[in-house]
């Protein structure tokens, strides 16, 4: 069968356009084209929501942080209402409780995802063939007016910034912005925090006082934020996210949606919490090794992005034996694989040792790895 000629009224005709093609649309179809990890504000496994937020901190949605500089008291949770039809079950809702209408100079309030240097290189940054990048999000607030995106090189010290307008108050509204490439400054090929993508919500007159940097530049604090709205005027105020993606190119593709334990993976590079809602569920287990010490070790789900901070709460107890005793983490031990601690206990040698949830059913267990 003749093929035919393929002309730009036959691309037309069909839903794939000649200013697709030349936008780059094709390349924007790899998969893990979303350098935004857990954009659907899926995965929360710190909490849902967490009240009374004043200071910097991860509270709810994975990898997403709370920036909050002396401007307001907040709750984050994630919600429920998302844009009709576009696929999304869960957003992030933040929530002014204590207002501050009179922001001091260097107060400021975002949301942003740090993002790994090693993550990043093919967007060759610092070369003459710097990509460009594309933010897509929908976004909803009873606030309306002028916000900032922005990208943030903590490498270089760089920095660029776009405005874009909520319009409609209430309204879930899609938002699609380009930041151009960056001939300068190449990015740390390692896993330290290279690439912060911001959300501005408030931002004292350090931040708004000069002109919006709308191009790559050296950092300077008085062109980052300029125009930005505060959304901590009024305990009335609330903003909505979810869909946020980060791609190489100039324009937007559809959002990337991963499967569930994949998008989970991700975050467990980052953080994981372990639950134990069953009384008497084990965490891990180990031997007598002489004396009153019994040797444990445990596996984090994956390898993980550093050596983590470690964490209990509630009742754990370690038996060896038919001895038990309360554990502790002892010194909070790390370990990039794995942890082991030495438990005073008296057995005998040789014998099985376990650490177990008590029989509250709420101890948890984290390993804390964030950027």
């Amino acid at each position: 069968m003749a093929i035919d000629k393929i002309t730009t009224a036959a691309i037309t005709d069909g839903t794939i356009t000649s200013s697709d093609l030349a936008a780059g649309a094709v390349q924007n179809q790899s998969a893990f084209k979303n350098i935004i990890i857990n954009g659907d504000m899926s995965i929360a496994q710190r909490a849902t929501s967490a009240t009374g937020k004043t200071s910097n901190g991860y509270y709810t949605v994975d990898r997403f942080q709370a920036v909050i500089t002396s401007q307001g008291t907040w709750t984050h949770a994630q919600s429920t209402d998302v844009p009709t039809g576009q696929g999304f079950a869960k957003s992030l809702k933040i929530d002014c409780t204590t207002a501050d209408a009179s922001p001091a100079a260097s107060d400021k309030l975002q949301l942003r995802q740090k993002i790994e240097g090693q993550n990043l290189q093919y967007l060759k940054k610092g070369t003459s063939s710097a990509e460009s990048l594309t933010l897509s999000f929908w976004v909803r607030s009873n606030k309306t007016g002028t916000y900032i995106a922005e990208i943030f090189d903590t490498d270089n010290s760089r920095q660029i910034s776009q405005s874009y307008t909520i319009s409609s108050a209430n309204t879930w509204e899609k938002k699609t912005l380009t930041f151009a490439g960056d001939t300068t400054g190449t990015l740390n090929n390692d896993n330290g925090d290279s690439f912060e993508c911001v959300f501005w919500l408030g931002a004292g007159s350090n931040f708004t006082s000069g002109t919006l940097s709308t191009t790559w530049t050296s950092n300077t604090d008085a062109n980052r934020a300029v125009g930005q709205v505060n959304l901590a005027d009024s305990t009335s105020n609330e903003w909505y996210v979810t869909g946020v993606q980060l791609e190489a190119g100039t324009s937007a593709s559809d959002f990337e949606f991963l499967p569930v334990d994949v998008n989970l993976q991700r975050c467990f590079r980052y953080y994981y919490k372990k639950i134990s809602t069953d009384n008497y569920g084990p965490l891990a287990q180990g031997m007598q090794i002489g004396g009153t010490d019994c040797m444990i070790q445990g596996y984090h789900p994956i390898k993980m992005r550093s050596s983590p901070s470690l964490a209990i709460s509630g009742t754990w107890s370690v038996e060896s034996g038919t001895t038990n005793a309360t554990f502790s983490l002892s010194g909070n031990r790390t370990n990039l694989f794995g942890w082991s601690n030495q438990q005073s206990i008296s057995a005998t040698d040789g014998s099985a040792a376990i650490i177990y949830a008590g029989n509250d059913g709420s101890a948890s267990f984290s390993g804390d790895a964030e950027l």
